[in-house]
């Protein structure tokens, strides 16, 4: 829906302009949703290296001496565990255990943290942790417009970033981040991403950002918008907040259990969740595959012998697999993998099988 505001725009604009992509507004951003071809660009983060400009995302920096007992009192996960330099995935819930946004803490001290919210949930999360401080002293500041923050993904990432810092990339595991010199600058890398491949998030300054686009362009690394990260993570198994998980949505529907430690005192959706957790959901988030070239997209009712069981959230063709894949929700009972459903795609009852997520895995080196 247009507000007639104009649009933000990332430091990276005018090399997304040079590089020829097709730009779109996005969560309040004008973003690029392609360059060569979405098919094109998934191809390459899954063959060798892509590049993706995602600094819409949110980057709040928290800190003080009530930070870590804030967090806890929000976050999904314990953060008191969490060492420095290392990173969980985590949902930030409200009291009834619906999906506020789902983000990565990366724990930088004792006292300092720097959580990534959601571009469209940004401005909310940094609120809900506000609301909830109480009395605790605790700094958040929003540096999302001061940053610049780029996905390096593909089998290729560490190879193409390694000839551009000193640090030694082995040293840096899955969900750890170090800071160090980057293009001649101070970054903050971590091996984090959202395609299922390898690769590196590295946050700079606004002002250096197009520097490290265009090292990472001239490397070898290959731009890629929106459309092939939508691919790339839907293939991977990953859901998005708007489409796979909203308020309405518990973690236990949509499969995050794993990344829920309810059981903690003074948890804000503690009770709540774990009320669900003994009762189990009454719908869960499926993966399926449909059968033929039909494509679902978000809305489609999902069928079972001409009753409604559910809807689809996401669909899109998968490229890498060969076939069109989705998620949606079910009734529990109709959602066990190699079950057979029907999908309503524009009045057409569409065969499809419900399959485990995530539909691809990566090759992982020995």
């Amino acid at each position: 829906m247009r507000t007639g505001r104009p649009l933000n725009k990332t430091a990276l604009n005018s090399c997304h302009i040079d590089s020829g992509a097709r730009l779109v507004p996005f969560a309040g951003w004008e973003m690029p949703i392609q360059y060569s071809g979405i098919f094109d660009e998934v191809k390459a983060v899954r063959s060798s290296a892509g590049i993706f400009d995602v600094s819409h995302m949110g980057r709040l920096e928290i800190s003080g001496p009530g930070s870590e007992s804030t967090l806890n009192r929000v976050l999904s996960v314990n953060v008191s565990a969490l060492l420095s330099g290392r990173a969980k995935y985590n949902v930030v819930c409200n009291e009834n255990g619906g999906i506020i946004d789902d983000c990565i803490v990366y724990r930088r001290d004792e006292t300092s943290f720097l959580l990534i919210p959601n571009a469209s949930n940004c401005a909310s999360v940094a609120a809900w942790l506000k609301e909830n401080s109480g009395q605790r002293t605790i700094d958040i500041i929003d540096t999302t417009e001061d940053t610049i923050m780029i996905a390096l993904q593909g089998p290729n990432s560490q190879t193409i970033l390694t000839d551009h810092t000193d640090i030694d990339l082995d040293s840096i595991r899955p969900f750890r981040a170090v800071t160090g010199v980057v293009f001649g600058a101070k970054a903050f890398i971590a091996r984090t991403g959202y395609t299922g491949e390898d690769g590196f998030e590295i946050i700079l300054s606004a002002k250096e950002g197009p520097n490290a686009w265009r090292h990472l362009e001239t490397s070898g690394a290959i731009p890629c918008g929106l459309g092939a990260r939508d691919v790339l993570r839907l293939e991977a198994g990953l859901l998005l907040h708007g489409n796979d998980m909203d308020q309405t949505v518990n973690p236990y529907e949509a499969g995050l259990q794993t990344f829920v430690e309810s059981d903690r005192e003074g948890y804000i959706a503690r009770d709540a969740l774990i009320s669900i957790e003994k009762g189990g959901p009454s719908r869960r988030l499926i993966g399926f595959v449909i059968e033929g070239k039909k494509i679902a997209r978000g809305g489609c009712p999902i069928m079972d012998d001409g009753e409604e069981i559910g809807n689809v959230t996401s669909g899109v063709p998968s490229p890498t697999l060969g076939v069109n894949i989705g998620m949606g929700f079910v009734r529990s009972d109709r959602a066990e993998p190699g079950t057979f459903i029907d999908i309503n795609i524009r009045g057409e009852e569409v065969a499809a099988k419900v399959t485990r997520l995530p539909f691809y895995r990566r090759n992982k080196k020995s």
